[in-house]
């Protein structure tokens, strides 16, 4: 059973940062692509980053490339997601999520074999 420790989330105020954690368990497959979705209030959710375990790509939704950065620590099995300058829409539920089947190239192909419990993130002042 694949399961997720997420950390991270908070309230912070708009211009501030926040690091969200995923450490997966239960993988049986040695290469995927791990990355986060977040969920508005009242909206679907959206792809955000991802990360490709056997080559390191990675890719980003527009809105958050030049302020988000997403990267992997092999050793603790973590992935992180680093979220610097924050704006009031970045506010929502974010979604660690594992795609076993797309490659991080293609972000529009980038979904979800399972998925996290959620950790909320708040930006405001």
């Amino acid at each position: 059973q694949v399961e997720f420790a997420e950390s991270g989330g908070g309230l912070v105020q708009p211009g501030g940062s926040l690091r969200l954690s995923c450490s997966p368990s239960g993988l049986a497959h040695p290469y995927y692509v791990i990355g986060w979705f977040r969920q508005a209030p009242g909206a679907g959710r959206r792809r955000v980053a991802c990360f490709s375990t056997d080559d390191g790509v990675t890719n980003y939704a527009h809105s958050v490339q030049g302020r988000f950065t997403i990267s992997r620590d092999q050793a603790k099995n973590t992935v992180y997601l680093q979220m610097n300058d924050l704006k009031s829409e970045d506010t929502g539920t974010y979604y660690c999520t594992i795609d076993l089947n797309s490659n991080c190239r293609n972000f529009e192909k980038f979904g979800a074999n399972y998925w996290g419990q959620g950790t909320q993130v708040t930006v405001s002042s």
